[in-house]
């Protein structure tokens, strides 16, 4: 299907329900599911407001105005979601997408020096020939890794990655302590110290609290993302 419902998109899509027609761009199959993440041309006219229509945000993505994790992206349906960086090449202007406690998601500027660095989850690993481990982000994105780097990161840990040179400049192991923010569910949007966690047959049930001064709030284990050891390693909040 090429597009979508407008009363049947993600709640937190910011577009108008009963106006503006039935149907609302369909973001296309890619690195996000449909259900947490935002067609490209939404963030173009709707979010930053550089497109009055569709029609104008189609023709300032067409043009390679608009770069996703570095990469021109040409596709107005192309899927944007948790911790890409947005750039605006003719105005120089980048945004990271990060969880937010009244939109869901938002965009936030942040600089130049943190454009080529991203925050991904580990998912999972395999072994692959040649003795090496291949990572697997939440992004859908994949890397290869020797033994001795992979042995040491596990699922649900994090790793500062370099989008330029494709390599990991920081592992971020997930432990109690550790500084993490919640990125689905109805307490999405929260950060703090990883308080507790009760473990389940199903890990990524597990339930876990976070801790910020004295408000504690609990989520399950597949909603965080571990952000720092102390805090967070780069900009996810305005």
């Amino acid at each position: 299907m090429v597009h979508l419902r407008r009363t049947t998109a993600p709640y937190w899509w910011p577009i108008p329900r009963k106006i503006g027609g039935v149907w609302v761009v369909r973001p296309s199959p890619g690195p996000h599911s449909l259900a947490y993440s935002l067609p490209l041309a939404i963030i173009i006219r709707d979010i930053l407001k550089y497109a009055k229509t569709m029609r104008e945000a189609r023709y300032i993505i067409s043009r390679g105005y608009v770069k996703i994790d570095g990469v021109i992206r040409k596709d107005y349906k192309f899927p944007v979601g948790l911790m890409d960086v947005v750039e605006i090449v003719p105005t120089g202007e980048i945004y990271r997408v990060v969880p937010d406690e009244k939109k869901y998601y938002a965009l936030i500027p942040i600089s130049s020096e943190e454009a080529t660095l991203k925050l991904l989850r580990v998912e999972g690993k395999t072994a692959v020939k040649g003795g090496k481990l291949q990572l697997h982000f939440h992004d859908g994105r994949n890397l290869i890794v020797s033994q001795d780097v992979g042995r040491h990161i596990k699922t649900f840990d994090t790793v500062l990655y370099d989008l330029q040179n494709k390599n990991i400049k920081m592992h971020i192991p997930f432990k109690l302590g550790a500084y993490a923010v919640v990125t689905r569910g109805g307490n999405v949007g929260f950060s703090g110290k990883l308080y507790e966690i009760v473990w389940t047959l199903k890990r990524r049930q597990s339930v876990v609290a976070l801790k910020r001064n004295e408000e504690v709030r609990r989520t399950i284990l597949d909603y965080i993302m571990i952000t720092g050891s102390e805090a967070p390693v780069i900009k996810i909040s305005p």
